[in-house]
């Protein structure tokens, strides 16, 4: 409703300063005609100068009792009351009117890009349907509980986190991944909200509160963007408030030290350069398009599924040139499954048995496959003091007896002899009372567009490592199919940090070091890297808090897609900084040697001005 209100506000406002603007330009062209009453004629230019710049002019005063007197509202109020206390009212009158017109069409400009960008905010729901004695109700999606069904029909959003619990659908996904292609949704699969119902019918048992679902983490990640500033953008707001004083004590130097220090030099002439170098100087080509230009590529960013936490960290993706990787859930799906059972002097049901036993009460995903792999009933009355050992596995008293379930270096702590084994896939050992019992292999794919990820990475010219706290067998085997630059393998969780420091301390001068991860177990990684990237990270808190990147959709292609977007945006805002400096730095010195009338100035500054915000757009493009 307030957004609703806030796009009519605006639109009525636009409309009163084109109709203030046509006034003024109707005065204008009538006073210029009028050649019979030269007090009539002065008349009329001031009527059209106070209709087109009375906003400028109080807000130049109301600027000043606040302390902020040198901005482009002051530089544009000072050089046209010059001009009319000179008797220049035409040029008075012109140069205001174009810099209406100027501010109205970049105002115009910025606001298409923000619109493109608050597209985004579509993906907020209205309601969620719930049913009640035998009707559905709408009801706002923050008064839904966690554990409620809520029914979505053919064309509604999604509006909670959830699982679906009956239906069949095709959700269009775009909005929040940049996705064309629809996801399938079947019973026991995870809804996202935000997502449309395109077809079917779906009743989604909610898991989360509005406030933590996916389309709540989104919005708020892209409408705080703007709070983390890039130091481009610092320097240009630093730049334009010492600029400002500098060329008002430049202008009134140029008014002055001439005729006191040429022969014969005049004073008028001079005072009119000096009017003219104050226009040319207005700084709004640089602190409106360069904003701009990183919130652009902020918002093209959003629209492909990556969300940039501020424009702080698209300068830091720009200078990426070394991307380090987890394994598990980044580059493969993170989908295992057991593919083979290998017992020692126990039957295989026994060897299941024990380890899903001992697994029964950790989340992680070789835990999930290995309880999926035994299928039945886990007596928990039988599992008693569980210890999970950081990067090694489980211990647990399963039935009275110790089980401990995980890796080589747990055996090896143990100093269990376990055999030399040789083979692709993650391996689980097992030992019983401190003795061998057994192995299970479990495999994961690589998923669908690492590859072409990877090497996009490195045709782009970046380093690619892989670290993984898995085998060295299966880390190689990976790390050859995916043409990585290198891998380190059996690590604990404090060993990848260690890696990443190493590789952060080894960098190349200037350039940036990215951690890519799924975030459950990465977040210690993922702060340390230089920009931390969490893939799928919306299924993980963790991975939100922790990373500046988030890929919605889990792919890892998205990740050189966000450096081009990077780096597209830097060449953007770097273009937008040498031509506005450039350009002004010219007139300046034209204005001052008197080849470059107000007239030209506003030229000069307003096109300036709306061709940067013109080029920062196409940072939305991509």
């Amino acid at each position: 409703m307030c957004e609703h209100h806030h796009h009519h506000h605006n639109e009525r406002a636009d409309k009163q300063k084109l109709i203030r603007i046509s006034i003024a330009a109707f005065i204008l062209a009538l006073a210029i005609l009028c050649q019979t009453c030269p007090a009539l004629k002065i008349v009329l230019f001031f009527a059209s100068y106070m209709t087109v710049g009375w906003d400028v002019i109080t807000t130049a005063l109301k600027n000043i009792l606040k302390g902020e007197i040198f901005d482009e509202n002051f530089l544009m109020t000072l050089a046209t009351i010059g001009a009319l206390a000179i008797g220049e009212y035409p040029e008075a009158v012109m140069v205001m009117l174009l810099y209406q017109v100027g501010e109205f069409l970049q105002d115009k400009a910025v606001e298409k890009s923000r619109k493109s960008i608050t597209e985004l905010m579509d993906i907020r729901p209205d309601y969620a349907n719930v049913e009640e004695n035998g009707k559905l109700i709408r009801k706002s999606p923050e008064d839904i509980e966690i554990g409620a069904v809520i029914t979505v029909k053919t064309g509604e959003k999604i509006p909670l986190d959830g699982e679906v619990v009956e239906g069949f659908a095709n959700v269009d996904t775009s909005a929040l991944t940049g996705e064309a292609v629809p996801r399938n949704l079947h019973v026991g699969d995870k809804a996202l909200s935000g997502c449309i119902n395109t077809n079917g019918l779906l009743k989604i048992r909610t898991e989360k509160a509005f406030k933590e679902s996916t389309v709540s983490k989104i919005l708020e990640l892209v409408e705080n963007a703007s709070s983390k500033k890039a130091k481009t953008e610092k320097f240009i707001t630093k730049f334009a408030r010492y600029y400002t004083p500098a060329v008002v004590a430049g202008a009134a130097l140029l008014a002055i030290l001439p005729p006191l220090l040429i022969e014969g030099a005049q004073f008028m002439v001079w005072f009119q350069r000096a009017l003219t170098f104050l226009v040319i100087s207005c700084p709004c080509a640089l602190v409106i398009s360069v904003p701009l230009g990183f919130f652009s590529g902020i918002g093209g960013a959003s629209k492909n599924g990556i969300l940039i936490k501020g424009s702080n960290y698209i300068e830091a993706l720009a200078n990426t040139k070394t991307i380090a990787f987890d394994k598990t859930g980044t580059l493969t799906k993170g989908t295992f499954k057991v593919t083979e059972i290998h017992p020692y002097k126990i039957s295989e049901e026994e060897l299941l048995k024990y380890t899903a036993f001992a697994e029964n009460y950790s989340n992680h995903p070789i835990a999930l496959s290995i309880k999926e792999a035994y299928g039945n009933e886990i007596d928990t009355n039988l599992i008693k003091d569980v210890i999970e050992i950081a990067g090694q596995g489980l211990k647990a008293i399963v039935n009275e007896a110790e089980i401990l379930t995980g890796n080589e270096k747990l055996m090896q702590s143990n100093n269990i002899e376990i055999p030399q084994i040789k083979i692709l896939g993650t391996v689980i050992y097992v030992a019983k009372n401190k003795k061998f019992i057994g192995y299970i292999v479990i495999s994961d794919e690589i998923k669908d567009d690492a590859v072409q990820g990877i090497t996009q990475l490195n045709k782009m010219g970046i380093k690619t490592v892989m670290l993984t706290g898995d085998n060295k067998n299966t880390a190689e085997k990976i790390a050859g199919e995916l043409g990585m630059s290198n891998f380190y393998a059996e690590l604990f969780p404090e060993q990848k940090v260690e890696k990443l420091e190493e590789l952060i301390k080894n960098k190349p001068l200037k350039t940036r070091v990215m951690f890519a991860g799924d975030g459950i177990n990465d977040a210690p990684v993922l702060t340390r890297a230089d920009i931390g990237v969490a893939m799928g990270g919306l299924g993980s808190d963790a991975a939100i808090e922790a990373a500046d990147v988030v890929i919605i959709d889990d792919k890892p292609s998205k990740i050189p897609k966000a450096i081009l977007i990077a780096q597209k945006t830097m060449n953007i805002v770097k273009q937008n900084i040498i031509f506005a400096l450039g350009v002004k730095a010219l007139f300046l010195i034209l204005g001052a040697l008197g080849f470059v009338t107000m007239w030209g100035a506003v030229f000069a500054d307003t096109g300036v001005a709306l061709l940067a915000v013109l080029n920062s757009l196409r940072a939305l493009k991509v």
